[in-house]
């Protein structure tokens, strides 16, 4: 692949909705630029961009893919997001890297959720923005109708700058607003046809764009008042101005299965959209100070690394948005997250999974290095300019699940693979529950963790199950008891013989405070120790289900010893004997885990979502309105209660909505769940 200078660089994320077309629009976009000799398909496993097995079984796009097309000798890296709210990883690795963000709407399905989320995520960026409605050939697409939807949820900015001319429910010709030319689209070969009469529908888009284009300039501004018609060259100029600007968004139209109205997308992208080298400017912080680092292919060199590939053959693979400079072998690169040196290996363009060598790789473009030892979200830098890019920022996860091993003593080949899979997924996590001495697996929901069991087998050969993951409950207890604890045996030669009088009360702590108030030697100070050990290796399991105490302030007020026989033994056991005998008597009771909870809802779900907290034992604390028609509910619920409630959220919310919990404190369990919990606790134990 021949080199392209930043200014003849379009990077491009594709992002959108699951099944709007994306991949289908990347594929056809690829075949008509002639990259490619046939058109792939989604439905049949086909196509550059969705080449991960998991992607071919499942018939989706589950991770992001690089798809540099060359079209009128410009580059344009297409980078294809899945729309698969679990998968948003890739969304939010393709517009960091991205200098315009291309949504995908469906003429049939409309503005999305899925639409929605990825233009305000762009928006929050201050990405350039632009709107492709595809599956115009399907029966019940309706451009017109797509159209007042967009403008009615995202405003002025939306400009239609392609229309299809529609007769008995059949796009007859595409109609081209800017160089106001028809074209039909045969085989996917385009032809010039006869302006058809929009009637009165024309003047108001022309008059829309003219608008538009006169808003970006002054002196636009004053030809468009006095009454004169823009040139097409001006059109253009003020369409590119408003994109790079946000003040346009425009929108285009077509269908990837027929080939049609692509070569108008094609154009608009290279005339239209920000190249590279205007957008690629970022800021960074260098000595604590603010800068801002120019797209300069001359400047020492700064690339962020955006996304990262785990393979157990050929190693790490992190994908590179070079900001300035170049990359070539032998460049010296700092890695500003760890400040040691980087050695590059193999600088590679990939389409897909194919991959092509490269001597290196100028600013504002997009590369593969293979085995760096950098993270997603690294900088790396020459040493003549250290600076530190603003990395990019990934859901956390919400959906969790405990791993077990399907073979034995896997445990540890389990741990070796999800480390080299967290690598390639920031919004995975992975950790040892040292309460319940679990693997925990947490995803973005239930297919994100599907898919990533499956790469654990496929991958690393490790095959596991997921569990719903054990609560940690723990015990306490409401009042204060004074027990004797007495140990006595006799066996022949020295006997064992320990007594004490422990006091059990309720405190404020987590671990257990041990004191002692023994007058008069009864218990000699050597053995102290002991009866706290004893009673440290008790509140390890409480007497009603078996999970830890908390609360728990013991003090040895008194007891008994023997000269000879007495021994440390004697009196741990004797506390222990004690701790047996106090806690049933001083009223325990169970603790569940309780959550602060922030749950991001539509305003016309807000009831349904309190009602479903309150079947929850959820206590909601307060509402916020936090604009675009979502409402922030904040509420404490246990956490015993909420293992689905990932799902919930998608479901009631078509996917728009969102939370954080967080563990809180320890609450008393009900009474009347007790039962049910001591049950499943004397269960996991025998299974155990």
């Amino acid at each position: 692949m021949r080199q392209y200078e930043a200014g003849n660089i379009r990077n491009v994320a594709v992002v959108g909705h699951s099944g709007s077309g994306k991949t289908s629009l990347v594929e056809a976009l690829l075949y008509r630029s002639g990259a490619t000799d046939r058109l792939g398909k989604t439905a049949d496993g086909t196509t550059v961009s969705d080449y991960d097995p998991e992607e071919i079984k499942r018939k989706a796009s589950l991770n992001l893919s690089i798809v540099p097309v060359e079209y009128n000798n410009v580059k344009i890296n297409l980078l294809d997001a899945p729309g698969l709210f679990d998968f948003a990883l890739g969304q939010v690795e393709a517009l960091r890297a991205a200098g315009t963000a291309l949504i995908v709407i469906s003429g049939k399905s409309g503005v999305t959720v899925g639409a929605k989320k990825a233009y305000r995520a762009a928006q929050k960026l201050n990405k350039p923005r632009a709107i492709f409605i595809s599956k115009m050939d399907s029966d019940h697409a309706d451009f017109y109708k797509v159209l007042e939807q967009l403008k009615a949820e995202f405003g002025p900015s939306i400009c239609p700058l392609v229309v299809p001319y529609v007769v008995d429910h059949k796009v007859k010709c595409y109609i081209d607003l800017i160089g106001m030319k028809a074209y039909s689209y045969e085989s996917g070969h385009r032809a010039e046809v006869v302006m058809p009469d929009l009637g009165h529908r024309e003047e108001g888009l022309v008059n829309a764009i003219s608008e538009a284009v006169a808003e970006t300039d002054e002196e636009l501004m004053d030809k468009y008042f006095s009454g004169e018609q823009f040139t097409m060259l001006e059109l253009i100029r003020g369409v590119h101005k408003g994109v790079f600007d946000g003040t346009i968004t425009p929108v285009f139209c077509g269908s990837a299965t027929n080939l049609e109205g692509l070569s108008l997308l094609g154009g608009a992208i290279i005339s239209m959209f920000p190249s590279a080298e205007e957008v690629a400017n970022e800021e960074g912080i260098q000595d604590d100070d603010v800068v801002e680092i120019a797209c300069n292919a001359n400047d020492p060199a700064c690339a962020y690394v955006f996304k990262t590939i785990a393979d157990p053959f050929v190693g790490k693979l992190s994908y590179v948005k070079v900001v300035a400079g170049k990359l070539t072998a032998d460049t010296e690169l700092v890695n500003m997250t760890t400040g040691q040196p980087e050695k590059l290996g193999k600088l590679l363009y990939v389409r897909g999974k194919k991959q092509e060598d490269a001597k290196e790789v100028p600013a504002g473009d997009i590369c593969a290095i293979s085995k760096l030892s950098a993270n997603t979200g690294d900088t790396l830098c020459s040493p003549k300019r250290k600076v530190t890019l603003n990395k990019a920022e990934f859901p956390a996860p919400c959906y969790f699940m405990a791993v077990k091993p399907v073979g034995k003593g896997d445990e540890s080949k389990i741990s070796q693979g999800m480390a080299r899979l967290l690598e390639e997924d920031p919004t995975l996590s992975f950790e040892m529950n040292t309460e319940t001495k679990e693997q925990v697996l947490g995803g973005l929901g239930e297919q994100h963790l599907d898919v990533t069991i499956a790469k654990l087998k496929n991958k690393f050969g490790v095959e596991v199950k997921l569990e719903k993951p054990t609560v940690a409950y723990r015990e306490t207890i409401r009042k204060k008891v004074k027990v004797q604890g007495k140990h006595k045996k006799q066996s022949g030669g020295h006997g064992q013989y320990g007594d004490v009088w422990i006091e059990f009360e309720p405190c404020d702590s987590e671990e257990l405070v041990f004191a002692e108030n023994v007058f008069g030697g009864s218990v000699p100070r050597n053995f102290f120790p002991a009866v706290e050990k004893g009673l440290q290796d008790c509140v390890k399991k409480g007497v009603l289900a078996g999970y830890p105490v908390v609360g728990l302030k013991a003090t040895l007020v008194d007891g008994s010893y023997h000269p000879v026989d007495s021994s440390e033994m004697a009196f741990k056991t004797a506390a222990s004997l004690a701790y047996k005998a106090g806690l049933p008597q001083a009223s325990p009771v169970i603790l569940e885990p309780i959550g602060s909870l922030k749950v991001q809802v539509p305003d016309d779900t807000t009831g349904d979502m309190m009602g479903e907290l309150n079947k929850r034992r959820g206590r909601v604390l307060g509402m916020n309105a936090i604009g675009d028609g979502m409402t922030e509910i904040e509420a404490e619920t246990p956490m015993s209660e909420m293992q689905d409630f990932a799902t919930l959220v998608r479901q009631m919310t078509q996917g728009s909505g969102g939370f954080t919990l967080v563990f809180l404190r320890y609450d008393q369990l009900p009474s009347n769940l007790e039962a049910t919990v001591i049950a499943n606790s004397k269960q996991l134990n025998t299974e155990a």
